[in-house]
């Protein structure tokens, strides 16, 4: 029946264990370190991106002061240049005012004048006023 060879036997034996020892330094040895410098390498790129992103919250908050100096300066520049047209169409109303004021003065003496002649006129046609309203009582 079964024959039982210890020659075999220690034949398979022997064959196992340097199979084992062979694949040991050929497949998993260079496997087991292949995953170790992977983790490694893993862990690495994971340190470098949590400096790269605290290093990125610095540039956000350097941008954002950047930027709310420049909304200051540019407000401050808007304000000037505000004021400077405010000083200006000030100037330019009190000059036409003046102009305007000169002007009326003027059209006030030729009022005056001409209400002067217009008085004159008036009296020098008063006696022919007098006698026209005389003739029009009289014919009533």
């Amino acid at each position: 029946m079964l024959d039982i060879h210890i020659s075999l036997m220690l034949f398979v034996l022997a064959l196992f264990l340097f199979l084992l020892v062979v694949l040991n330094k050929m497949l998993f040895q260079p496997l087991v370190k292949f995953m170790d410098d992977r983790d490694n390498s893993i862990a690495k790129n994971l340190e470098a991106a949590r400096g790269l992103g605290g290093n990125s919250d610095e540039l956000n908050a350097k941008a954002v002061e950047n930027i709310s100096n420049a909304k200051n300066e540019a407000a401050t520049i808007r304000q000037k240049a505000i004021d400077d047209e405010k000083t200006l169409a000030a100037s330019r109303v009190e000059t036409k005012e003046s102009e305007l004021n000169k002007e009326y003065g003027k059209f006030i003496e030729k009022l005056a004048s001409s209400k002067e002649s217009l008085k004159k006129a008036l009296v020098s046609q008063m006696p022919l006023f007098k006698e026209t309203l005389k003739a029009k009582f009289s014919k009533l």
